[in-house]
């Protein structure tokens, strides 16, 4: 198991204590480049129980996700809304996506998101 950048960690408890998500960062996790905005993972977990309850094969999943975390101490995770996943000049999905990233998982990162544009 590899130690947390703990500037990361910093980020992530900011964002956590403001309930911002304004914050904009790219990570690199497992190979794969992931850009968004961060969100306070109470706002995640809201946001994805939504989602989920508005699709009828997987509404029942909706209740896991408006359970109360139950870790304290400082964040372990990275909580990504209107993200993309990066593969050449497209972002994965268009719209932006929902993602949790390990913090311990995360390879590299800059601050800002990147975004493509038409030719």
């Amino acid at each position: 198991m590899s130690k947390p950048d703990e500037l990361l960690v910093d980020i992530a408890a900011q964002v956590e204590s403001g309930h911002s998500n304004q914050m904009s960062l790219t990570v690199v996790a497992g190979g794969a480049v992931l850009t968004g905005r961060l969100a306070p993972e109470s706002v995640w977990r809201q946001r994805v129980s939504e989602v989920l309850a508005d699709s009828e094969r997987l509404r029942g999943f909706s209740a896991v996700f408006t359970a109360v975390p139950r870790e304290e101490g400082p964040p372990r995770y990275l909580h990504f809304h209107v993200a993309r996943i990066l593969q050449g000049t497209v972002g994965i999905p268009e719209t932006g996506g929902m993602y949790r990233v390990a913090i311990e998982d995360v390879s590299a990162w800059s601050m800002g998101d990147f975004s493509y544009s038409e030719p």
